[in-house]
């Protein structure tokens, strides 16, 4: 018989676990995957907010004078204030066991939230870009 066959009959024995370096290979731990997974959103989130501010920066120093000064002004305000919402989420999701099934559908609503979150943060940052921000020299 094939391996699909006794798959789906459910004869086939369970494979040894995989060896990596001369060590058993060990579950996948899903608080620790989704503690990285943050962490590398909240380091990207703070790269693009230190970005943000600088432009706001330049555009307030700028001043109204500037084209589209208060489209800039708001656009990347609102960035600023998405990601920071974002970041206080992903602490929220950090904090709480995934392996407490009582939790999975509140961390599956948040994880949503936050995705939909940083759609319109890269959305709002692309029309920044499109708006731009002029460094004076």
């Amino acid at each position: 018989m094939t391996s699909e066959h006794m798959e789906l009959k459910g004869d086939a024995e369970e494979p040894p676990p995989a060896r990596q370096s001369g060590r058993c290979k060990e579950p996948l731990n899903m608080n620790n995957y989704a503690n990285k997974k943050s962490a590398a959103e909240s380091m990207l989130d703070v790269a693009l907010l230190m970005a943000n501010a600088s432009q706001l920066k330049v555009v307030l120093e700028q001043g109204p004078e500037v084209k589209l000064y208060a489209l800039l002004v708001t656009l990347i305000s609102i960035s600023l204030i998405l990601q920071v919402i974002v970041g206080i989420l992903l602490i929220f999701i950090v904090k709480w066991n995934l392996n407490d099934p009582s939790k999975h559908y509140k961390l599956d609503v948040l994880e949503n939230i936050v995705t939909g979150m940083i759609f319109i943060v890269v959305v709002v940052n692309v029309c920044i870009t499109a708006f731009g921000v002029q460094h004076s020299h």
